[in-house]
């Protein structure tokens, strides 16, 4: 279950960060609620996910979920490169992501 928690605490931030894309630099109001809220579910899913799984693991696996998440939705919402170097590297991030859960004994 802490993985799952851990999962859905990287898809939350993912959420965060496309809407800090939209709220424009907090100028924009309900934007600006919706990546506060997905920001403190993000971070309260995570903290709860630190009971029991390493802290270096975790956020490790959390960040690259947000990371690959955000820039998959780069890619889809906002035209970004979608060049093969950069998927590639997307997809070296996901190895980690995979390893670190196959690997960390938890």
């Amino acid at each position: 279950m802490d993985w799952f928690i851990l999962f859905v605490a990287g898809l939350f931030e993912t959420a965060w960060a496309i809407g800090m894309k939209y709220s424009n630099g907090f100028t924009k109001i309900y934007p600006s609620i919706f990546t506060l809220a997905t920001m403190s579910l993000s971070v309260y899913l995570l903290s709860v996910s630190l009971k029991t799984l390493p802290v270096g693991t975790a956020y490790a696996v959390w960040t690259g979920i947000g990371t690959v998440g955000t820039a998959i939705l780069g890619i889809i919402l906002f035209g970004e490169s979608k060049e093969f170097i950069r998927v590639f590297f997307m997809f070296l991030i996901i190895v980690g992501i995979l390893g670190l859960r196959i690997f960390s004994g938890k």
